[in-house]
C-alpha cells in the first residue's frame, strides 16, 4: 500500500466478497475502490480468467490502485456513475462501498473533518469542481438552509445558515474546517450526547459538494445495465439517506410493475431479487467504531433485460 500515516479498515470485507462472488471466472466491478480492500480480496479469490474493474474519483485512491500490479485489475479515474459505460451484461457483480475512507477523514488537508483544522475543501476529486469554501462564499441563506436540512437532516439548519452568513459579513468568507465548526457550534444549542454539533452540517456539505446522492442514483440504474442475469449487486451504506435510496431502489425493481394506463398489458417483470441486509457484528464494531452505522444490502439480477 502507499505509505500514509492514515490507515483504513475495510468494513464488512469478508461478508461483501462472499455475497458478491458467484463465479471465479467472472468480471467484477469495484465501483468505489477507496483503499482497495475489497478489490484485493476479490482478486485473491478469482481464477486466472476473472478480472476486476475499479472506479474512484480520489487521486490518492488512484495512486493506491496503481500499486496493484495484477494484470486482471484495472482502475478508472472516474465517478462510479460511469460504470454504465461498460458493456451491457458484462459483469458478474457490482460492489459499491459508499463510505468515506479513513485516510480522507483523518487527513486534515482534505477538509472532511471538524476534528482537525484544515482547508475547507471536501471534494473527493480535487482536480474538479468547487470546494465547500468557495461555494459557501456565495451561497444564499435559503440555499444553505436547504442543503443542511436535506443532506444533514439537521433541525437547526436555518440558524446555522444565518450564522454562516453573519460570519461572512463580519469577518469574511469561511476558509477552514475549524472556522466552520466554530460557527456551527455557536448556532446549535442542543445535541445528542457524544455527538459533535458540526457532524450533520459537515455531512451535508460533503454530500452536496460531491453530488453523492445523485451519483448513487445514477450508479444504481447503471448497475441494471451492466449486470448479467444472476449477477449480484452489493451496496454498503453508512447513513440513512444513502440506505433509503438503496432500499427503495431494490424494492422498486424487485416487483412486477403494472401500467395503469394499459390495464390489459403484461406487467414489466422484476429486474432484481432482494437477498437481504447485513450489519457489522459486535467484534467488528469494537475493533472499528466507524463501522457501526454500516448496512450492506444485496440483490441478484434477474434474467430480464433492463
Amino acid at each position: 500500500m502507499v505509505n500514509s500515516p492514515w490507515s483504513h479498515r475495510t468494513v464488512l470485507l469478508n461478508e461483501a466478497i462472499a455475497a458478491l462472488l458467484i463465479n471465479p471466472d467472472g468480471h467484477y466491478i469495484d465501483a468505489t475502490f477507496g483503499r482497495g480492500g475489497h478489490s484485493r480480496l476479490l482478486l485473491s479469490q478469482l481464477s486466472a480468467k476473472g478480472r476486476v474493474t475499479a472506479f474512484d474519483k480520489d487521486l490518492e485512491a488512484i495512486a493506491e490502485a496503481k500499486t496493484i500490479t495484477d494484470a486482471r485489475f484495472s482502475i478508472r479515474h472516474e465517478g462510479f456513475f460511469c460504470l454504465g459505460q461498460l458493456p451491457a451484461a458484462s459483469a458478474a457483480g457490482v460492489l459499491m462501498d459508499l463510505g468515506v475512507s479513513s485516510p480522507q477523514i483523518d487527513n486534515p488537508t482534505r477538509g472532511f473533518s471538524f476534528r482537525q483544522d484544515g482547508p475547507l475543501d471536501m471534494r473527493m476529486d480535487t482536480t474538479r469542481g468547487q470546494s465547500v469554501a468557495d461555494w459557501l462564499a456565495g451561497a444564499s441563506i435559503e440555499t444553505m438552509t436547504e442543503v443542511i436540512r436535506e443532506y444533514g437532516e439537521e433541525r437547526f439548519a436555518g440558524p446555522i445558515a444565518k450564522a454562516i452568513d453573519r460570519r461572512r459579513q463580519e469577518r469574511g468568507p469561511l476558509r477552514t474546517t475549524a472556522e466552520l465548526a466554530e460557527v456551527v457550534a455557536g448556532a446549535v444549542k442542543t445535541r445528542e450526547p457524544g455527538k459533535d454539533p458540526a457532524t450533520r452540517t459537515f455531512q451535508a456539505f460533503r454530500i452536496f459538494i460531491n453530488a453523492e446522492l445523485e451519483e448513487l442514483q445514477q450508479a444504481l440504474e447503471a448497475s441494471l445495465k451492466v449486470l448479467q442475469p444472476g449477477g449480484r449487486l452489493v451496496v454498503i451504506s453508512f447513513h440513512s439517506l444513502e440506505d433509503r435510496i438503496v432500499k427503495q431502489f431494490i424494492a422498486a425493481h424487485s416487483r412486477e410493475v403494472f401500467d395503469r394506463r394499459a390495464p390489459f398489458a403484461a406487467p414489466k417483470a422484476m429486474q432484481l431479487k432482494a437477498l437481504g441486509r447485513t450489519k457489522p457484528g459486535k467484534e467488528e464494531v469494537a475493533g472499528n467504531p466507524r463501522s457501526r452505522s454500516a448496512v450492506m444490502r444485496v440483490a441478484e439480477r434477474t434474467g430480464v433485460s433492463a
